[in-house]
């Protein structure tokens, strides 16, 4: 397995990755390497008290923006306006709302201390970005990613109240739609990301998409 150094930033060729999308451990999280890895693919993921692990799987789950399923009852939801969407508002909340929020597949804790502190400053600096969900006042769903001009790379979602998970998703696809960006990138399989249309292709198909920008 290869170690990162705290001064190199590249990554080996993605030839090495390991069977479970391992590419690299170790390294830190400034801002230059966080940039250069989702720009070659590659995205942070590890628990509290662990090394650094840099992931870019195959196959890659990803949403071409058409392809998006909206049911009958999401739609029904959102005539109603119930709901207020908002951009980049309140991304410090966003954040710690995923990182807290009570979740059935138990993945809310993936966010450690330092990948908040990181992907705030990545905001702070007009790269990462959040969608929030209001109603009356209060914030009840959202999601943050990474923008890189042509694909957004979304790393977490929540939600408060029921669907608005989906809502901060359904106004994002639609934004990205009319901005003319290629795709939304969803990382790894998941239900709740599939029955939105989102689909699993090959990591080199992927790769030359976020690569040919």
């Amino acid at each position: 397995m290869h170690w990162l150094s705290d001064t190199d930033i590249n990554f080996p060729n993605v030839e090495q990755v390991t069977e479970e999308g391992v590419i690299a451990l170790g390294g830190d999280l400034s801002s230059e390497r966080l940039i250069h890895a989702y720009a070659n693919g590659i995205f942070p993921w590890y628990s509290q008290d662990e090394p650094i692990v840099w992931y870019c799987p195959d196959p890659r789950m990803v949403l071409f923006l058409d392809e998006l399923k909206i049911s009958k009852s999401m739609r029904n939801i959102l005539k109603k306006n119930i709901f207020t969407v908002t951009f980049n508002q309140n991304f410090e909340e966003v954040i710690a709302n995923c990182k807290t929020i009570d979740r059935n597949d138990g993945l809310g804790t993936w966010i450690t201390k330092d990948m908040q502190q990181s992907y705030i400053k990545l905001h702070k600096q007009g790269i990462a970005k959040s969608v929030e969900v209001w109603q009356n006042g209060e914030l009840v769903g959202g999601l943050y990613g990474m923008d890189l001009g042509h694909v957004f790379c979304g790393e977490s979602m929540y939600s408060k109240i029921s669907n608005t998970s989906k809502i901060a998703f359904i106004y994002l696809v639609e934004k990205l739609k009319k901005e003319n960006y290629k795709l939304l990138d969803c990382q790894v399989y998941n239900d709740h990301l599939a029955s939105l249309g989102a689909e699993e292709i090959p990591r080199d198909i992927f790769l030359s998409i976020l690569k040919n920008n």
